[in-house]
């Protein structure tokens, strides 16, 4: 029998384990909030694992009895979100002193959500970032994280639109959140 291992730093060899997480999260989630197409599209661009996060050490995953059931993390580097596509700064060193770091590629298994594996991530998060020197978080909520985010702490700073390389357009929610206390 494989025992429960919980949140841990993700590794390469857990690459093919998150994007599978990745999709079935969105196939299972998306459908509440997006039309076929929309979570179709979701399932297409928003799933490719980030290896930056993972070098970086920035990323972890939730196990259980040998499946990844949750991941997520954040980043010290400019790309806000995968779903944009490439961009030139998407590797460059965020300044922790005047500039927010990014919470990435947060997902949660369908049948797994509302067990607080996210927020037990987003705590990791808030730990390690604020270890760094950041002073903050930010990033861009779809509209099924929205509600883990919002009960986490963080702000909306205004709603938008996330155009995906397909021409599909979510829903989108710009969110910040300060690691500092004045």
């Amino acid at each position: 029998m494989i025992a429960a291992v919980g949140l841990r730093a993700a590794t390469r060899a857990d690459v093919p384990a998150i994007g599978e997480l990745m999709r079935r999260s969105v196939l299972d989630v998306f459908p509440r909030f997006h039309d076929d197409r929309a979570t179709a599209s979701a399932a297409r661009h928003l799933t490719v694992p980030d290896t930056v996060l993972i070098d970086d050490g920035t990323y972890y995953v939730h196990e259980e009895d040998g499946d990844v059931v949750a991941c997520g993390g954040w980043s010290k580097r400019d790309k806000l979100y995968t779903g944009s596509g490439p961009g030139a700064s998407d590797d460059r060193l965020l300044d922790p002193a005047t500039e927010p770091a990014r919470v990435r590629a947060m997902f949660v298994r369908g049948d797994w959500t509302r067990r607080g594996l996210g927020k037990a991530i987003l705590a990791r998060c808030v730990r390690d970032a604020r270890a760094e020197g950041f002073r903050s978080l930010v990033l861009m909520a779809t509209l099924p994280g929205e509600p883990l985010y919002r009960s986490f702490g963080f702000r909306e700073v205004r709603r938008t639109r996330v155009p995906l390389p397909d021409g599909v357009v979510l829903d989108g929610v710009e969110m910040d959140y300060p690691l500092t206390t004045s």
